[in-house]
């Protein structure tokens, strides 16, 4: 049996070189120190915001420079467990980091508070009085809306003192799922025993090897459900405690305000895609059931090739040269900054015991982006590697042209760049061959991602809609109940044309988005904004690539849909959504003729 590799035994080429942050742990500790003796850079303004508008301005600037430091201290952490859960010293190492950050929230809790205090207008004031305010208005007008959920500056003080015990739901989530968790290995059809790990071999060709791995990933999940029960259910009682507390109509509502949505814009995307998407997936469904050969659908087998004979091979190195074609229609800048991530080990690729799974992008303030992935030499991995490097190229150019409070769009919107990327550089690939196999093989990598997209990710949406109503109501959540309201869900969804067993209403268990906010949902927001401006690119070239690349340069001085606007998509309206929903049913009727 193979094992996996341990990270120590990974070639040092396939990993990120997180040296451009912090060379040894012990310059990371000696930053860890400063950034601790720096808190008091910003608290020597308490009680003194309303001095005048200077002073308010020299409270941001050392609030800002102590958070670039800690910024950096605290991906550096988090970046080195990721990549090796099982290591007690990267454990440590965010544990003091979380340590700290809850420090800090307390402690420089006051400036928001303080500020708000202020007698009316004063802020305003400030703002036309000073300029070198300009780059905090955002910050400060955002500020003023939030103040009327704001409790009182000592309850501020306290919660913020508490944010690394508010945040242990996620934080117990992840350490056991990356170095607790185990699974027994798995036998392929050729008698062959298969190390096994969190989803592995859930898209593999061979049917005894992806069934027997999704049996040993089910038994292993069953394992803990109750104690994942227990811990997403404490994360969704303390936020409907919080908004609660802080006045809002019910969590959600609290959530969205964080992301600057509407409840309205929230119910579009649930209602239209989970309605009107479903006959087309199950469409689709049915076809994979017959070419597949199936005596049935497992929820395992709705990402198996079906053509397998035809799995499309590639090298990082092959790849990074398709991505950069396909993403130069973005420009000059945009492809240079793709092409020094890809040169300057931007990208851990890896596969090692104790690395979390799935893909992330991480940016970070003053360095650069990081992009965690698996590499298996499959085209596939191209464009995962396309759509985090869209992560990417956004933190690089919102960190370019902004101020670190101005980076970030909301969650809303966070999706949207890497949606675009992986669709331009799959259409790069669609139009470099006229071979029929690999045209359907691309359409059904489409498929893939708007499968990811707007099924999985907006089902993941929608049990937190359901499971929050239900906890406004009273309800304990526990592991039965996520297993209950999951299985309800994929059933309305798939209407028998996919079997819902013990494996498919587990997979609640698997996503580390329900510890972040109403995350799952934001995928199918940025896939309806990237499949609308891709097809501008497309119709228009330059002209539609030119206004995104100024988005991009944008970050999070705009509220999302103002930046949606600026791409040329309404997200006010259903019909972006409806859209998209009827290009999946294109892809769906291309490949069903195919056969």
């Amino acid at each position: 049996m193979q094992e996996r590799l341990t990270r120590s035994q990974v070639p040092v080429e396939q990993t990120w070189n997180l040296d451009d942050i912090f060379p040894t742990v012990e310059a990371w500790q000696t930053e860890y120190d400063e950034v601790s003796e720096l808190i008091g850079t910003v608290t020597k303004y308490k009680g003194r915001l309303g001095e005048s508008a200077q002073t308010l301005l020299q409270c941001l600037n050392a609030q800002e420079a102590l958070l670039i430091r800690m910024a950096k201290v605290s991906a550096y952490a988090s970046l080195n467990q990721s990549v090796d859960g099982t290591n007690p010293a990267y454990q440590a190492m965010a544990g003091k980091v979380a340590s700290l950050r809850a420090r800090i929230e307390s402690e420089t809790s006051f400036v928001q508070s303080e500020a708000l205090s202020l007698p009316g207008g004063t802020l305003q004031l400030y703002l036309g009085e000073e300029p070198d305010l300009e780059p905090y208005k955002i910050t400060i007008e955002r500020m003023i809306e939030r103040k009327p959920h704001l409790l009182s500056p000592e309850t501020e003080m306290t919660l913020a003192a508490l944010a690394e015990v508010l945040e242990s739901p996620a934080i117990v989530y992840q350490r056991s799922r990356t170095a607790d968790m185990s699974f027994e290995p798995v036998v392929d059809s050729k008698g062959n025993r298969r190390a096994m790990s969190f989803g592995r071999y859930e898209n593999d060709e061979d049917i005894v090897l992806r069934r027997n791995a999704y049996a040993s990933f089910t038994e292993g999940l069953k394992a803990y459900q109750n104690t994942y029960g227990a811990t997403w259910g404490t994360e969704v009682k303390k936020n409907v405690v919080l908004a609660k507390l802080r006045g809002f109509p019910s969590a959600i509502h609290m959530l969205l305000d964080r992301q600057q949505v509407t409840i309205d814009i929230y119910d579009n995307l649930h209602d239209v895609i989970l309605t009107e998407l479903a006959p087309h997936m199950r469409r689709y469904a049915r076809l994979r059931k017959q070419v597949l050969g199936l005596d049935k659908m497992l929820y395992c087998d709705i990402e198996a090739p079906l053509d397998p004979a035809f799995n499309p091979e590639t090298t990082f190195e092959q790849a990074s040269e398709i991505v950069l074609a396909g993403v130069s229609v973005l420009g000059p800048e945009y492809k240079e900054i793709i092409a020094t991530g890809l040169k300057n080990r931007w990208v851990d690729r890896a596969d090692n015991v104790g690395k979390t799974t799935g893909a992330f992008c991480s940016s970070v303030y003053g360095v650069h982006p990081y992009v965690c992935m698996t590499w298996g030499n499959k085209m596939r991995n191209a464009l995962t590697l396309a759509h985090e490097l869209g992560h990417a190229g956004q933190g690089v150019l919102s960190q370019r042209y902004q101020r670190l409070a101005n980076t970030r769009p909301t969650m809303f919107f966070i999706e949207a760049p890497s949606t675009i990327n992986e669709i331009l550089v799959g259409n790069h690939i669609l139009s470099q061959s006229n071979d029929v196999r690999m045209r359907r093989w691309l359409i059904m990598q489409f498929l893939m991602t708007y499968y990811h997209n707007f099924v999985r990710h907006l089902i993941e949406g929608e049990l937190q809609r359901r499971t929050y109503a239900l906890a406004e109501k009273g309800q304990p959540i526990t592991a039965s109940v996520l297993n209950r309201v999951q299985g309800e869900i994929l059933e309305d969804f798939w209407a028998g044309e996919v079997e819902i067993d013990d494996g498919a209403r587990l997979v609640w268990m698997r996503q580390a988005h329900y510890y972040r906010g109403l995350y799952p949902y934001s995928y199918s927001a940025g896939l309806t904004i990237g499949t609308a401006v891709a097809k501008a690119i497309q119709e228009e070239g330059a002209p539609a690539a030119e206004r995104w690349v100024e988005v991009l340069k944008a970050g999070g001085t705009k509220k999302p849909l103002e930046l949606a606007k600026m791409a040329g998509v309404d997200m006010t309206s259903k019909e972006p959504i409806r859209q998209a929903v009827a290009y999946v049913g294109s892809l769906v009727d291309e490949v069903v003729k195919s056969y």
